[in-house]
């Protein structure tokens, strides 16, 4: 079960410690003295030390401190022939996990091994356990050093402590839940549930329940009493996602909850209290819905006690390369990849790329681009053509001022500086296909009808530049 290591320099108490721990079923391994224990655990992975308290040479004691200096991270069960007080008080400030008087009674080291073994298996499993939790919270960590980003942090930091309900509204993918989780860990109910009800997912006739929970026999199927994301969030923060979708009749009972900290199951006839703090997010102009009677006002005015704007990502450009670079190494270290770094163009195209889906879609291209990459340096090539190309220079504006948002710049034709204006195509009609065959000719006019330099300026292969040449009027 455990390899445990007895320093003891009577032979007479190392073989009742050794027969002992044996018929136990560890293996043991035997010193007389701290220079042979040493010795021992310079050449085997020891779980326990069970040592004497008083020997000739170097004491138990010495022996405790000496294993500290070196870094040996071993519990020791310290063995006395001079009980009293005074002696266990300082092998446990030692650093002793126990201690046992002389003579050795084999029930007494059997227990008190167990209880050692116990203890560390715990205390490592507890170890584990909290950089797991450190490894989640630093994914959830919000990456950017942009004006926008620090200026929600300081609102996340002084709303935290307080009770009051928060607002987070942004684009879909901006991160809104990531901020969410941010209020909750750094208020005082960190250790408490954070619950997440998505009000979009869940069908109107289920949201009821999912909130409140509900008795046995509320409605068909309901064959034994649940519990709602209310109850289970007591004490905690309840994160009402995307809460503009919640029916008119809903949002009175949900401020009713709000107003009062009670409520009662579907089905249900009991009040229920509950000490839960409201965190809810909408992509959404939740202001506008309420003056336009979408979305009940006094709802509103008691979800936006803390209104925050989650930018969106084209709004901080300048946190693009810090996101791209984190998505790049932990996938890279998912798939055990070496992966160096991105290449300067690569960051240069992805702060020019205007990022409807936000940071949602940025860590998509890149899990993308890092998988199917082969380079240690993760070079332009790598990311989607289509999406970086042709195909979102005419379908995201119509004209060609998204194109030149992203395209790499170009030399000029008289070998002066670089520009992007030779790029430059002003379209008089939204038509898709002829848009399309205006960009390409200007491509092939600026690369002097090289279609491999044309391609690169469109962003798309060879191949595809060959096919939309072969076969006009395919977008």
């Amino acid at each position: 079960m455990a390899t445990i290591l007895y320093v003891d320099d009577e032979p007479a108490v190392g073989m009742i410690v050794e027969e002992t721990l044996r018929r136990a079923g560890h293996e043991t391994l035997g010193a007389r003295h701290v220079p042979e224990a040493l010795h021992l655990l310079e050449r085997n992975a020891v779980d326990l030390i069970v040592s004497d308290y008083r020997m000739p040479g170097i004491t138990g004691l010495e022996f405790l401190s000496m294993l500290q200096r070196e870094g040996y991270d071993v519990p020791v069960i310290m063995l006395t022939g001079y009980a009293s007080i005074e002696h266990a008080v300082q092998s446990i400030k030692a650093g002793a996990i126990d201690y046992i008087t002389k003579p050795v009674r084999p029930q007494q080291l059997e227990l008190a091994v167990d209880q050692a073994l116990e203890y560390v298996r715990l205390k490592r499993e507890n170890e584990a356990l909290k950089r797991e939790v450190m490894e989640i919270r630093s994914e959830r960590q919000i990456v950017g050093d942009s004006l926008p980003i620090r200026k929600i942090l300081q609102t996340v930091t002084m709303a935290a402590p307080t009770r009051a309900t928060v607002l987070l509204q942004g684009e879909s993918g901006t991160g809104k839940e990531l901020f969410a989780r941010a209020v909750h860990e750094q208020s005082d109910r960190r250790d408490k549930p954070f619950i997440k009800l998505n009000c979009a997912a869940l069908p109107e006739g289920l949201i009821e329940s999912a909130l409140f929970g509900h008795e046995k026999g509320a409605f068909t199927g309901a064959i034994k009493r649940v519990e709602g994301a209310f109850e289970r969030a007591h004490r905690g923060t309840l994160l009402l996602d995307e809460i503009s979708e919640m029916r008119l009749d809903l949002q009175a009972k949900l401020l009713r909850v709000l107003q009062e900290q009670e409520f009662e199951r579907v089905g249900g006839t009991s009040p229920i209290k509950v000490d839960v703090r409201i965190i809810a997010t909408t992509n959404r102009d939740l202001a506008a819905d309420a003056a336009a009677g979408r979305f009940r006002q006094d709802l509103y005015y008691r979800l936006s006690v803390i209104p925050m704007h989650i930018p969106a990502l084209r709004e901080r450009p300048e946190d693009i390369p810090l996101l791209a670079y984190r998505f790049a190494m932990r996938t890279a270290e998912e798939m055990r990849k070496k992966l160096e770094g991105l290449a300067p163009e690569t960051l240069e195209m992805l702060q020019r790329y205007p990022w409807p889906g936000n940071v949602r879609e940025l860590q998509h291209v890149i899990e993308r681009a890092v998988i199917l990459s082969p380079d240690p340096i993760l070079p332009p090539h790598a990311l989607e053509a289509e999406r970086f190309g042709l195909t979102h220079a005419i379908s995201g504006a119509g004209s060609s001022a998204a194109f030149r948002a992203y395209a790499p710049s170009v030399p000029s034709t008289d070998g002066g500086a670089e520009t992007d204006d030779p790029m430059r195509v002003v379209l008089t009609s939204l038509d898709v296909n002829e848009a399309e065959k205006v960009l390409i000719q200007r491509a092939l006019q600026v690369a002097d009808n090289n279609r491999t330099r044309a391609a690169e300026l469109l962003g798309i292969s060879v191949r595809t530049l060959r096919n939309k040449l072969n076969n006009p009027g395919t977008a």
